[in-house]
């Protein structure tokens, strides 16, 4: 089975991009950060996917920012799938 890893998962595209993977047969890792927990509106219809009886998917907690787990995450896949949406500016305040 070919594995997929998507950032953005919890997104409205990178959520659907997931189901259409599923439909192709891949097993879909995604990175989501902590903070995603609160709004699931998004990425609830993966887990109700019609195709959930040949579906895999694995959330990993995690920033993009945090190398060693990206890392280990980037082991477990053949392919990286970004999906860029608008983010707010991590700034310092000076």
């Amino acid at each position: 089975m070919k594995r997929a890893l998507i950032t953005g998962i919890t997104g409205q595209d990178g959520s659907y991009l997931a189901e259409f993977l599923f439909e192709k047969g891949y097993e879909v890792h995604g990175i989501m950060r902590r903070a995603s927990l609160f709004n699931t509106q998004r990425k609830d219809h993966i887990y109700q996917s019609p195709h959930s009886n040949h579906q895999s998917l694995t959330l990993n907690f995690g920033e993009l920012t945090d190398r060693s787990n990206l890392t280990r995450i980037l082991a477990a896949v053949e392919c990286l799938l970004s999906v860029p949406a608008k983010a707010k500016a991590q700034l310092g305040r000076s």
